[in-house]
């Protein structure tokens, strides 16, 4: 069967495509291999979602899934690993088992933890690197852990494991952070957690498992280290844009660009949420691209 329109991507920007894809009318599947929700599932609460106070990611992510299936859209369990025929009427989207056709196709991948880049990451990955502390957290209960960066991930994370580790760390590179001020606040203010700026990591040590960090100050360039059992990498996101390098333009961070309907370029083609280049990354900012996505799919599926 042909689709009216495929979203790969089952994250706040998928789904809010989905649903508006559905209630104007369209045949709609969702591809999604990890699980609904995206990112939302790595964040422990979400307290800046408006009407919802306060919610954790897991519950947000189920009721959003839940709200995209009242509309009878189609859910695949499936990786999108190749689009074929994209300027054509009717686009194909190539799984490694199946073949998928549809008449418009929003790309709604989201984006994938940004490396740190530095001696040990790789080689401690699982073993006490990790880049998500509601997955991994539990895992140094009563220990020592750091986390790196100056965003509201990193001020999350730190928060989230303050309540369940001896010893918290924040890291960060200047005296300025990008986070809320309400919750660089609240770190202040929790005696668990220690803020180091004017910090850079230069190497992550251990055998089989973390066991230290090397530091450098970026202002007297002394080199400290840190005892640790955990490193929660938390400095960006990279968007998830390869599979659509050869056909859609993509900004220097590699994020899509398009216009303000969420439009690629190419008919038929939008992208949607944390994949596409926009000023600010956020859950309502992911749902509210869907959203546009969606309804601007859905006339342009009525205008062929």
């Amino acid at each position: 069967m042909i689709y009216d329109i495929a979203i790969i991507g089952g994250g706040a920007a998928g789904l809010s495509a989905a649903i508006y894809g559905a209630r104007g009318g369209m045949n709609v599947v969702v591809f999604e291999d990890i699980g609904y929700g995206g990112q939302i599932n790595y964040t422990s609460e979400v307290d800046n979602y408006l009407g919802i106070s306060s919610v954790s990611g897991a519950e947000l992510a189920d009721k959003m899934r839940a709200h995209a299936a009242k509309y009878d859209c189609t859910f695949k369990s499936e990786s999108i690993r190749k689009i074929e025929n994209v300027s054509q009427p009717v686009k194909k989207l190539i799984t490694r088992k199946n073949v998928y056709e549809a008449k418009a196709i929003i790309l709604a991948t989201g984006a994938k933890p940004r490396k740190l880049g530095v001696f040990g990451e790789d080689e401690l990955a699982g073993a006490g690197v990790s880049y998500c502390a509601t997955c991994d957290g539990a895992f140094y209960r009563d220990k020592t852990t750091v986390v790196i960066g100056g965003g509201n991930t990193a001020f999350e994370d730190a928060l989230y494991l303050a309540g369940i580790c001896k010893k918290v760390y924040i890291i960060h590179r200047n005296t300025r952070f990008r986070a809320d001020q309400t919750l660089v606040n609240k770190a202040y203010d929790n005696p668990v957690i220690e803020i180091i700026t004017d910090c850079v990591i230069e190497k992550i040590q251990g055998e089989h498992t973390v066991k230290s960090i090397v530091t450098k100050n970026t202002v007297s360039h002394r080199i400290g280290v840190i005892d640790t059992d955990a490193v929660f990498i938390a400095i960006g996101r990279v968007p998830e844009s390869t599979l659509y390098a050869d056909f859609a333009s993509l900004a220097d961070d590699k994020s899509i660009i398009t216009d303000e309907k969420m439009q690629v370029g190419i008919p038929g083609l939008f992208a949607a949420g944390d994949v596409r280049k926009t000023p600010l990354r956020q859950i309502i900012t992911a749902a509210a691209d869907g959203a546009v996505a969606g309804a601007f799919a859905v006339s342009y599926i009525n205008s062929i």
